[in-house]
């Protein structure tokens, strides 16, 4: 294989040069990453020093700690996985996540994690680009169906309750999308999920396979915390929680992203009118202050099921984000009770998307 290697001025060049002749690569040349101790004018490494990856087909790191330590390797490891080229090192091995061909103007909606704003992003899009288009969702989740799943009608709260008593997930974010954007969803599965946004196994090709025999417009691929739909969209976003530096491989993520929208400010916005004292639960810390109701309570504790049973206060109206506990707890408790559920969206305050979009927004 063509290979770039990464070395360092703490490596007499001797032993680099050594080392270069014993691997069994075919050196198109080496990058010098630093370091200083042991470098000496005119050192001869044996191969040419570039400045970048062209030509190669694998990257191999033969640099170590103090010039590349952890961090540094992650940012190296990203720029090569960005570039479609194995990372390899002594004791380790990258790999840039597989990405099927798709065929239509597509975009992947990523994130760095959990809870950042990802699937409220996704469904503005969707509501966004349908006010003109045919559009089809594709998400994934952890709790995603064995079998890609079509939603054709946003489901109600009586079709979730249903489907929650029957044993399945029914708050998984392809459900949200399609009660709350009003586009057909297909909802995947996928399990496990690398440092680079890679899935162990996942149902997503099949899912694409159906958004594709749709002929939309335009398939919106929602992605699972920080897993990376397995398919290579037109484009791509990023939502990122944080204005801090990337950790690990979260510089992968930017550098294959179009677009990164970063710490997007949300605001809980209900599906329909308000009426009499209202509760308010999500799945984290939101300002309901310009809500037009007379809010008596407000829960942020969606994901925490038995913190959560202690927030379901008398009420009119719950005010629910379907995350996590929204159905099997929350509107459980409100059809019992009979207390009005109303599903909750989370608008995108002051974020501008449609001028890198694929299709006209």
């Amino acid at each position: 294989m063509r290979a770039v290697a990464l070395i360092d001025g703490e490596h007499y060049a001797p032993v680099v040069r050594d080392a270069l002749r014993q691997l069994p690569y075919e050196w198109v040349g080496a990058i010098l990453v630093g370091g200083t101790e042991k470098l000496r004018d005119g050192a001869d490494y044996g191969v040419p020093l570039v400045e970048g990856f062209d030509g190669a087909e694998i990257v191999v790191d033969l640099s170590d700690e103090p010039v590349l330590g952890p961090v540094a390797r992650l940012e190296w490891a990203s720029r090569a996985l960005a570039a479609g080229l194995p990372y390899v090192g002594a004791d380790f091995r990258f790999e840039p996540p597989e990405l099927a061909p798709f065929e239509l103007p597509s975009i992947s909606v990523i994130g760095t994690g959990k809870r950042v704003g990802k699937t409220a992003v996704t469904t503005h899009l969707a509501r966004l680009l349908a006010r003109d288009h045919d559009v089809v969702v594709v998400a994934m989740g952890r709790g995603g169906p064995e079998e890609p799943e079509v939603v054709e009608t946003p489901p109600s709260v009586d079709d979730l309750i249903a489907r929650s008593r029957a044993g399945r997930h029914a708050a998984s974010d392809h459900l949200e999308i399609a009660a709350l954007a009003g586009v057909p969803t297909i909802g995947c599965r996928r399990a496990g999920g690398g440092l680079a946004g890679g899935v162990f196994v996942s149902n997503v090709a099949e899912g694409a396979r159906l958004a594709a025999e749709r002929v939309p417009d335009v398939v919106i691929f929602d992605g699972s915390g920080a897993s990376i739909p397995p398919v290579a969209t037109t484009q791509r976003i990023l939502v990122t929680g944080s204005a801090e530096r990337d950790p690990y491989l979260d510089t992968y993520r930017r550098l294959i992203s179009d677009v990164v929208v970063q710490a997007p400010q949300l605001r809980l916005e209900p599906s329909e009118p308000l009426e009499g004292r209202v509760a308010v639960f999500t799945a984290g810390a939101t300002d309901v202050a310009h809500l037009e109701a007379d809010v008596v309570h407000v829960s942020t504790n969606l994901a925490d099921r038995r913190a959560l049973r202690a927030d379901l206060v008398e009420a009119d109206t719950y005010l629910v984000e379907l995350k996590a506990a929204a159905i099997d707890v929350v509107a459980e408790h409100a059809l019992t009770h009979g207390i009005h559920v109303v599903l909750a969206r989370n608008e995108l305050v002051g974020v501008d998307l449609p001028s890198f979009l694929p299709v006209s927004a």
